[in-house]
């Protein structure tokens, strides 16, 4: 079946409003008219911008036809009805408009279930305009929140914006800024999403409206990163305390703690804090890797206990895996 672009049957665009369709619409109307025009084929072309005007004058209907040309149109310029779609049982009567076609199109009658299967009388309807079944539920939206670890971690409560497309008064699909206080569980990680029913766009004909799913970002932390459920931290210890062994503060997620650094420890040793990661059925640990650190500068008095240190462990090579 053939899609029947209303909009450019009148010469308007998608955002015209109910003035602008009406005006073209007399214009053409006028100019094709059976019993006036010359134009070849104004029959087919005044029923053609009769049809499109009974559609987008309704703001009900337009914006129904407005939800099956975003989704039923395809590129070859056929039409399919999208999936949960259901056909209108027909007309209920009613006056038309002022054009006096005798039928639609097919297009027409599958959508509205109108035309020959409604029953015509003369040049109206007879009784109470359209009568619609179609149900379409609403798009989804989705959207992203940016978290810092601390929040993400422990939960929290955070507003969310964002834009949903509806229908206004006039028909036209305009988009329209939401905003909602949203609970944010304790554990959500990069990437995870929450899912709010109900708070998409709205649904058409009745149609329940769509979901919105929030997507969590993280925003950089000056100390920590994260790898799956578990929390890194880069610890930086001096050389004696490698050395000879200490008891040092490190921060995590949750405040300070104390940590023991094994005697001996060198760059890159991991300690590990069970639990203090992501919280869930198995949660994660944060992970402290050691990082000796040397002073910018040394006093006389220090440089010289070096070069007693170097004279002492002379036979040490910390490069003899290299084979150098």
């Amino acid at each position: 079946m053939d899609f029947k672009d209303y909009y450019a049957a009148l010469g308007v665009s998608e955002s015209a409003t109910p003035e602008e369709i009406k005006k073209a619409y007399r214009k053409l109307a006028r100019k094709y008219h059976p019993d006036v025009s010359k134009e070849e084929n104004a029959s087919d072309k005044f029923k053609e911008v009769g049809e499109a005007y009974e559609v987008l004058k309704d703001p009900e209907k337009r914006a129904e036809y407005d939800q099956l040309r975003k989704y039923g149109a395809r590129d070859d310029g056929s039409f399919q009805p999208p999936p949960g779609w259901q056909s209108a049982s027909g007309f209920g009567g009613g006056g038309y408009t002022e054009a006096d076609a005798r039928q639609f199109s097919d297009f027409f009658e599958e959508i509205f279930g109108g035309g020959r299967h409604g029953g015509f009388s003369g040049t109206g309807f007879g009784g109470g305009g359209f009568r619609q079944n179609m149900r379409m539920r609403g798009e989804d939206v989705h959207a992203k929140l940016a978290l810092f670890l601390e929040e993400a971690i422990n939960g929290c409560e955070k507003q969310v914006s964002f834009t949903v497309q509806e229908a206004d008064q006039h028909g036209r699909v305009m988009p329209r800024q939401k905003t909602l206080k949203v609970k944010i569980p304790a554990g959500m990680r990069e990437g995870q999403h929450i899912r709010l029913k109900g708070q998409g766009a709205p649904g058409v004909g009745g149609g329940e409206a769509g979901d919105l799913f929030i997507e969590v970002e993280l925003a950089p932390h000056p100390h920590f990163t994260v790898e799956g459920r578990d929390v890194m931290l880069t610890l930086p210890i001096a050389p004696w305390e490698a050395a000879l062994g200490a008891t040092v503060t490190a921060p995590t997620v949750s405040g300070k703690v104390n940590v023991k650094v094994p005697k001996g420890s060198t760059s890159g040793r991991k300690l590990r804090l069970k639990g203090k990661g992501f919280p869930g059925k198995h949660p994660g640990d944060q992970i402290i890797v050691l990082q000796v650190a040397m002073p910018e500068q040394h006093n006389p008095e220090a440089e010289k206990l070096y070069e007693q240190l170097a004279e002492l462990e002379k036979n040490f090579n910390p490069r003899s895996k290299l084979h150098v």
